[in-house]
């Protein structure tokens, strides 16, 4: 395990972490819904890239069912279109309409559940976060602004991209916002056994090149690491969906063992849930 903790009567405030993988993503709707079935409330959620799509959805009040629903429906078009410019192939002003029918709140003061979003400073290299107020539309397409695809995006006079470019999954950001338990979940592409065939295989080795960097970071601190079985589905296999919410499901039933051990009703098993099934039912790996 990353993290220990002491026994204690209080119950803990668990902080959900959603790493990117474009439409592997998905995954992250099944784990929430099985959180819901279970009752497990989240202290705070954040997410990077597609993370952060799935992280604002819900920290807004849409539902893991809908969220769930509408991964399963949505196709690449939903969220981009090309459009040849000089710093990407393609548009984000598909993305502001998609986000608009998902998100039951506009700003970060009125989530429901403290957000987290976290994206990229394309001239400094600096991880950019962004919570407790302002605009959440800006910040979520910054983060998703996949470098070569999509336009990188101005905030506030920076120009921004996709945030898993310098952190592949904001743990510590859920720390900062309250979490005394971070829960993160990775999604990554699989990885290329041959040298790469196109541009999009190109930036992506870059990615998981820049990732290796950073995994360490994120792995210290969280508590937990979900990684689903996403077997060889692709980064843009809208048409899994259902497959990805499954596994999603799968990771996190696995995981329950542990998660409710953090609970005061359940001290006596914690420690040892802690020290031994996280690492054997799931162990911390890139999947």
């Amino acid at each position: 395990m990353g993290r220990r903790h002491a026994s204690s009567a209080v119950a803990p405030r668990i902080g959900l972490a959603l790493g990117g993988g474009f439409a592997r993503g998905i995954a992250h709707a099944g784990v929430l819904k099985v959180f819901e079935r279970h009752g497990i409330h989240l202290h705070c959620i954040t997410g990077v890239s597609a993370g952060a799509i799935v992280a604002a959805a819900y920290a807004s009040g849409t539902d893991a069912e809908e969220i769930a629903r509408v991964g399963c429906s949505m196709r690449f078009r939903d969220v981009a279109r090309w459009r040849i410019c000089r710093m990407g192939v393609m548009g984000s002003d598909r993305m502001k309409q998609f986000l608009s029918g998902v998100l039951k709140a506009h700003s970060f003061e009125d989530m429901p559940i403290p957000l987290g979003v976290l994206a990229t400073d394309l001239c400094t290299g600096e991880p950019v976060s962004f919570r407790d107020t302002g605009d959440v539309f800006l910040p979520v397409r910054a983060s998703c602004s996949y470098p070569g695809l999509f336009q990188p995006v101005d905030v506030g006079g920076r120009l921004l991209v996709d945030g898993a470019m310098s952190i592949e999954i904001p743990a510590a950001l859920a720390r900062e916002l309250g979490a005394t338990h971070v829960i993160s979940v990775a999604v990554p592409a699989p990885p290329l056994c041959r040298p790469p065939a196109d541009v999009f295989q190109v930036v992506r080795r870059c990615f998981q090149i820049m990732q290796r960097h950073s995994e360490a970071a994120w792995r210290s601190a969280s508590d937990l690491v979900l990684t689903p079985d996403l077997k060889s589905i692709e980064w843009n296999s809208f048409d899994a969906g259902r497959e990805l919410v499954t596994a999603g499901e799968a990771a996190a039933m696995a995981a329950l063992p542990v998660i409710q051990s953090w609970f005061p009703d359940n001290n006596l098993a914690r420690e040892h849930a802690i020290l031994t099934a996280a690492s054997a039912v799931l162990p911390l790996c890139s999947g």
